[in-house]
């Protein structure tokens, strides 16, 4: 028993004619007849009786196309799962990504993406950038927007692609003395307390930071430590102390923090996506393509 004896079979029962039913399959009458007895002698029971003039569905053939039509549509529903998993169209998409993508860049890319492909499924996970690292080296992740380094992301295993450019700004409390300044020379911060987040969470932005201060003369007192860049605003909105961010942050519009670039300016510092060398899927090919730099 095969799919195309299945088909046969439900056309015939369309039809109770065999050359109209041969003529729908581009048949041969005696194919048609042929397949359909030899099918019959397979199951031990007659689906048709026939007469020279007349073709009637038995009782036991009437029960058979019931199931053969559910069958034939789970198998025109494989194939079409086939082949929209095997262009990307379908499936799932594990998703990181540092908390200053998450107000303009993030959504962007994932409006773009859910037009393109709405039968993806995502799950999003926010996630400092070391941690990303280690996820897609797991294969818990499939795709990391992170900080990185101009060129990669630092690690041998791991390809980047680089989609986005910010500038480094400084967040005060409403309440501080300098909030007035615009642009704020970064020397001025040398005697506050500083909050930041760990470098082992994000190596790559926290060296760029601490090279900002350096080249203002001091280093800078950290007295407090956050892992996510929400909660760094929210101390700084407490008067715990200041801090560099991205600039991507001051779309928050907090009324009790302000953002100001800084003198001399900060160099801009890229966001990635970043993927596991040698990865076939199309659901990621797909996102890494929609999100290339134009040329």
């Amino acid at each position: 028993m095969n799919l195309d004896q299945l088909r046969y079979i439900v056309l015939l029962a369309e039809e109770l004619h065999f050359a109209r039913a041969a003529s729908r399959l581009g048949l041969q009458q005696p194919r048609l007849s042929q397949q359909v007895r030899k099918l019959e002698d397979e199951l031990g029971v007659l689906l048709f009786e026939r007469t020279t003039r007349e073709v009637h569905i038995t009782s036991a053939g009437k029960g058979f196309v019931a199931e053969a039509r559910r069958v034939l549509h789970h198998a025109e529903r494989a194939k079409r799962i086939a082949r929209q998993t095997g262009r990307g169209e379908v499936g799932q998409l594990s998703l990181g990504f540092v908390g200053s993508a998450s107000h303009e860049l993030l959504p962007r890319l994932l409006r773009r993406f859910r037009q393109g492909y709405p039968g993806v499924k995502l799950q999003l996970r926010e996630m400092a950038s070391s941690q990303q690292i280690v996820e897609l080296l797991a294969g818990r992740l499939d795709i990391g927007i992170l900080h990185g380094p101009d060129g990669g992301v630092g690690h041998p295993e791991l390809a980047a692609q680089e989609i986005s450019r910010d500038r480094l700004v400084a967040a005060l409390s409403r309440r501080h003395p300098q909030a007035y300044r615009d642009p704020l020379p970064i020397a001025s911060l040398a005697e506050d307390a500083f909050v930041l987040f760990p470098r082992r969470l994000g190596p790559s932005l926290h060296d760029q930071i601490m090279h900002l201060t350096r080249s203002a003369g001091y280093e800078p007192q950290v007295t407090q430590e956050a892992v996510h860049m929400h909660t760094i605003i929210g101390l700084v909105a407490a008067d715990i102390g200041v801090s560099i961010v991205p600039g991507a942050m001051a779309s928050l519009r907090r009324s009790d923090v302000v953002f100001r670039p800084l003198t001399p300016q900060s160099h801009s510092i890229a966001l990635h996506l970043a993927w596991r060398r040698g990865e076939t899927s199309p659901v990621v090919r797909n996102f890494r393509n929609l999100n290339a730099p134009r040329t």
